[in-house]
């Protein structure tokens, strides 16, 4: 039996940790939606912190299928397309995650 390579092991590895924080941090945007609407309080900072991290979830959720797709596909071209595609979308998600986080803090201040 031959080893795969370090490398492909390491990305499989990275993708499968990032598909685990991506799931969660898809299921925690949504729960922070959940409840703005529970609150009812509809200001403007609120409302755009509100769009963002529904915006998130849907990223987290879109970068859930990137790397699931890539962890499955035995193209390699298609994989590393894949890999930096997920890396992207997560990174855009996070941030637009974080800035909600400052947005909330703002309303509440």
């Amino acid at each position: 039996m031959s080893q795969p390579p370090r490398k492909s092991t390491w990305v499989r590895e990275e993708l499968l940790h990032l598909l685990s924080v991506s799931g969660t941090l898809a299921g925690l945007c949504i729960t922070g939606v959940t409840l703005f609407h529970t609150t009812g309080k509809a200001s403007l900072p609120a409302t755009f912190a509100d769009d963002l991290l529904a915006t998130s979830a849907l990223l987290f959720l879109v970068c859930t299928y990137a790397i699931f797709i890539a962890l499955r596909t035995k193209r390699e071209a298609l994989a590393a397309l894949l890999e930096k595609a997920a890396d992207t979308l997560f990174l855009l998600a996070l941030t637009g995650m974080v800035g909600s986080g400052f947005i909330m803090v703002y309303a509440v201040l």
